[in-house]
């Protein structure tokens, strides 16, 4: 049962950080708002579009042909990025809401599911 919810909860993750990757190179304007800070006349939509779909590439592809403390390791390192989010937002006028209740969540949720990958 450990083993469904760790790859269970990995694979949502994967699936969602495509989502906010594709919906980023899409609906730039709509995604910047949900991550908590205005989108701005530049690039940096696109950049993070760009990063969020590959990295769920990667994950993808560590969830088909690797193991589970590969996958684990990838959860733990990809935590760094909600965690930088969470200071992202606080430092740029976004709510504390959006904050820690999307990104710092976001960040405990893929630490979870490291430990648990870990465990199996």
């Amino acid at each position: 049962m450990l083993t469904v919810v760790a790859y269970g909860l990995a694979i949502v993750v994967v699936a969602l950080v495509a989502f906010i990757g594709l919906r980023f190179l899409l609906a730039p304007e709509a995604a910047a708002a949900g991550y908590g800070v205005p989108a701005t006349p530049g690039v940096y939509v696109t950049v993070k579009g760009q990063r969020d779909f590959v990295l769920a590439l990667i994950g993808g592809a560590l969830l088909a042909f690797s193991d589970a403390d590969a996958v684990g390791w990838y959860m733990l390192a990809g935590a760094i990025i909600p965690l930088t989010d969470t200071l992202i937002v606080l430092r740029n006028g976004g709510s504390r809401a959006t904050a820690f209740g999307i990104h710092f969540a976001t960040a405990v949720v893929l630490l979870v599911d490291a430990a648990l990958l870990f465990s199996l």
